[in-house]
């Protein structure tokens, strides 16, 4: 039996670029233990030089990562990039982001184009999706932490305020939250913990938090940290009143979202469901959905009438999507 080469190429090309995202997938869970061992360590360690901690951060980069970080390096996409990635808690670099993002095109595209029985629509179809889904986990792992934190502050700064009563400092009142408050608000306030004992000071650690946990609440009660070491009062007192208008405002957000939960998701439906019939129908009966490119059927300006026909409907339910979703987003 022989096989042609092209498909034992195709194959090993598929197989390579699946090792390829499991590698990347493994590596950024292991790397969020490496990097808290190596801030344990250099805890532990406080002779350690600049130049020493630098080299030994550097230690583990691939070639290929840094010749990505190099060709992205100074850019505002690697800036917004990076940003995003530290406020989803993902331990990746920028130059990491973009291989994955490449590897999921090529993968999906391959994957799309035997699907569509080697067409270069189905081509293009992998590509796009392959494109949106690293972008798509990223939001969805950046506004799932986001909002576990804000469910957690209130129980955070409760024990904050008990703790501060009972005559704990502010910074070993954020250490008992480190320790006794479940992940990801005893994560974050871990590494402001680790960040003063390095020598930054609290208001610098607190506004590294706030870069990370881009939240309302949170300034909220940042702002009051700050002004009281300036100007001095009860914080306390303060910690507690800011928790109770927390609570109300979670409350009150969680009413409107109930109400608002069957627009949200009937237009994230209504927007996605022309692009599964258009899916089925390209897989069930492509002859059928061809029609749309097919050259002869041209206007009067000589343009594909499918391509035009595609791009309306595009443009309509991108209209649609967004009037539901600015219908459904109500601010407290």
């Amino acid at each position: 039996m022989n096989l042609d080469p092209t498909l034992i190429f195709g194959i090993a090309f598929f197989l390579a670029l699946v090792m390829l995202i499991v590698g990347v997938v493994v590596s950024v869970r292991s790397n969020r233990s490496v990097a808290n061992e190596r801030l344990e360590q250099i805890l532990q360690d406080t002779s350690m030089e600049e130049e020493d901690i630098e080299a030994m951060i550097a230690n583990d980069d691939s070639p290929l990562v840094e010749w990505l970080d190099k060709q992205v390096e100074g850019t505002s996409w690697s800036e917004r990039t990076a940003k995003k990635l530290a406020q989803a808690d993902l331990k990746m670099k920028p130059g990491e982001y973009l291989g994955l993002i490449v590897a999921c095109c090529v993968f999906l595209a391959i994957v799309f184009t035997f699907i569509g029985g080697q067409s270069v629509v189905g081509t293009i179809i992998g590509t796009v999706i392959g494109f949106f889904v690293p972008r798509w986990y990223l939001n969805s792992a950046h506004n799932k932490r986001l909002t576990n934190f804000d469910s957690q502050l209130p129980d955070m700064l409760a024990l904050m305020t008990n703790g501060i009563r009972a005559g704990y400092s502010t910074m070993q009142a954020m250490e008992a939250v480190s320790r006794e408050m479940p992940p990801p608000i005893c994560d974050e306030f871990h590494r402001v913990v680790q960040e003063m004992r390095l020598g930054v000071s609290m208001e610098d650690a607190l506004d590294n938090l706030l870069r990370r946990i881009p939240s309302d609440d949170l300034d909220l009660v940042i702002t009051a940290i700050n002004v009281q070491r300036e100007v001095g009062g009860n914080l306390a007192e303060m910690l507690e009143t800011i928790s109770e208008t927390i609570r109300e405002r979670i409350r009150i957000k969680g009413e409107i979202k109930t109400l608002t939960t069957q627009v949200a998701y009937s237009g994230k439906f209504l927007s996605i469901m022309p692009l599964l019939i258009m899916g089925a129908l390209f897989l069930l009966s492509r002859d059928y959905i061809m029609q749309f490119f097919l050259p002869e059927n041209n206007n009067l300006f000589g343009l594909p009438c499918g391509y035009m026909t595609l791009g309306l409907v595009a443009i309509m339910v991108a209209i649609g999507y967004f009037v539901m979703n600015k219908i459904a987003d109500i601010e407290v």
